[in-house]
């Protein structure tokens, strides 16, 4: 847009040179109409540093509008925001420790329940989502498990446990066998409570705030089964075997030979 005041010094009556084509002079910041020399007042043109820094703050202000509007458009999901209301814990089989959980093999117990000492209105809970997550010490230097406020982006809870429950005050419980795909690492278990839209508002967790204790370890899998070690003992046992036959039929090749 061009500037809405333009000043003018002129040296005649300039009323109808105003109305006539200006030329920009390529010398001087001069306009030229009618044979006449119009100058522009200086401090209504900006320097060049001035303008690349107004840009430059427009930009950027306009980013972070269109940010907002990404994350508001998405319906986004604060953890921070979310009612820590429910009670959550974890054992292993026989109610014995969780730590060192076998992947593949072992079970975990997993109990939930309203917070007898949460103040809130669980109206709007209706059923319950289990996550198994990453606790702190197994999310340093791994940007695939980092932690997000934003729901939605989080990735500290990646593994599902078992299908949403039906809420209910008094809490349920589930048995859920370790997943094969279950990486080495320190877990803790994270109950979300959903209401009929399927959003969460509500969350517990077996760790601390922290999620620096409370934890508990799982061990993967190592990738050997019985039916490997077996094909291996029984082909090690033929090489031996081949190898001994071999040394029999030139041994006596030779004693033929020789007579």
């Amino acid at each position: 847009m061009l500037p809405a005041l333009i000043a003018i010094y002129c040296t005649h009556d300039c009323r109808s040179a105003c109305a006539a084509k200006l030329l920009k002079s390529k010398t001087s910041n001069q306009f030229i109409s009618s044979g006449q020399t119009y100058k522009l007042a200086p401090s209504l043109f900006p320097s060049r540093g001035s303008m690349d820094l107004l840009v430059l703050r427009v930009s950027s202000l306009l980013m972070f509008v269109l940010l907002m509007l990404c994350i508001l458009a998405e319906g986004a999901t604060l953890f921070s925001e979310l009612s820590e209301s429910l009670a959550v814990y974890v054992t292993g089989a026989d109610n014995s420790s969780p730590n060192g959980t076998k992947a593949g093999t072992n079970e975990l117990f997993v109990t939930w329940a309203l917070n007898s000492t949460a103040q809130v209105d669980d109206s709007a809970y209706r059923s319950v989502e289990l996550k198994l997550c990453f606790g702190a010490p197994s999310q340093i230097d791994r940007r695939w498990r980092k932690t997000n406020d934003i729901l939605s982006k989080d990735k500290s809870c990646s593994f599902d446990i078992g299908s949403p429950q039906p809420y209910q005050r008094a809490g349920n419980s589930t048995v859920w066998i370790v997943g094969n795909d279950i990486p080495f690492a320190q877990y803790f278990v994270r109950a979300y409570g959903l209401d009929s839209a399927g959003e969460k508002v509500a969350y517990g967790q077996s760790s601390n705030a922290q999620r620096t204790s409370n934890l508990f370890t799982v061990e993967p899998i190592s990738g050997r089964r019985a039916s490997i070690d077996i094909a291996a003992a029984v082909f090690s046992a033929f090489s031996v075997l081949s190898l001994c036959g071999f040394f029999l039929y030139e041994k006596m090749s030779a004693k033929g030979n020789k007579a």
